[in-house]
C-alpha cells in the first residue's frame, strides 16, 4: 500500500466523520466523485494544481470560483488543506477511500459489472441484488461494457473480482488441460 493511499485514508476517514455530524455524507460522495471527473477530463488542471511555481492561495481561490456552489465548504475546506500541504495528488484516491468508508459504515459496496454487451437497468438491478445477498450489502452497481469477455459477466467489489465471463471459463479451462 503506497504512502498517498494510507494519507487518502486517513482524509477520507476524518471527512465522513464531519459529513455525518452534518448529515450529508451521500452529498459529499457526490461532490468528490464530480471533482475527480473533473480532475481526470482535464489534464491541464491537474497539472495546474501540482505545479510548485503556482502558491498554494492561488491554486485554491481558482477551484474555489470554478467549483462555486456544486462543492460544500467542508469539501472545499478538505481540499485546500490537500493543496496546502501538497497532497493534490490524493485527491482521486481520497475519493476512493471516502467511498469505501461511507459505504462500509452504510452497509453499502460499489460494484463495477463488466459485461460483453450492455445490460438495462433490470439485469444490472438483478446482478446488484445478487451480489448484495453474497456480500451482505447492499450493492451500488455501475456498468463498464467490455466485449473481449465474449459472453456473461465480470463483478468487481473491492479488491474482489467475480469472473463468470465466457472468456474466464474458457482460461480456466485451457489451465486445466495444462499439466
Amino acid at each position: 500500500m503506497s504512502r498517498d493511499t494510507v494519507v487518502a485514508k486517513r482524509y477520507a476517514k476524518a471527512l465522513f466523520e464531519l459529513a455525518e455530524k452534518q448529515q450529508i455524507v451521500s452529498g459529499v460522495e457526490d461532490q468528490l466523485k464530480l471533482i475527480v471527473q473533473i480532475l481526470e477530463k482535464d489534464p491541464e488542471i491537474e497539472s495546474f494544481l501540482s505545479l510548485p511555481s503556482i502558491d498554494p492561495a492561488s491554486k485554491i481561490a481558482v477551484l474555489k470560483t470554478a467549483f462555486g456552489d456544486q462543492v460544500s465548504v467542508l469539501v472545499l475546506n478538505t481540499i485546500e488543506i490537500l493543496i496546502t500541504r501538497g497532497r493534490q495528488n490524493v485527491i482521486a484516491d481520497l475519493y476512493a477511500a471516502y467511498t469505501k468508508v461511507a459505504g462500509d459504515s452504510l452497509g453499502q459496496a460499489h460494484a463495477t459489472v463488466y459485461a460483453a454487451k450492455a445490460l438495462t437497468d433490470e439485469e444490472l438491478a438483478a446482478v446488484a441484488v445478487q451480489f448484495g445477498q453474497v456480500t451482505g450489502k447492499t450493492i451500488i452497481a455501475q456498468q463498464v461494457v467490455e466485449p473481449s469477455l465474449l459472453g456473461g459477466v465480470q463483478v468487481r467489489i473491492g479488491d474482489r473480482l467475480y469472473d463468470g465471463s465466457l472468456s474466464g471459463k474458457l482460461e480456466r479451462l485451457q489451465k486445466s488441460f495444462k499439466i
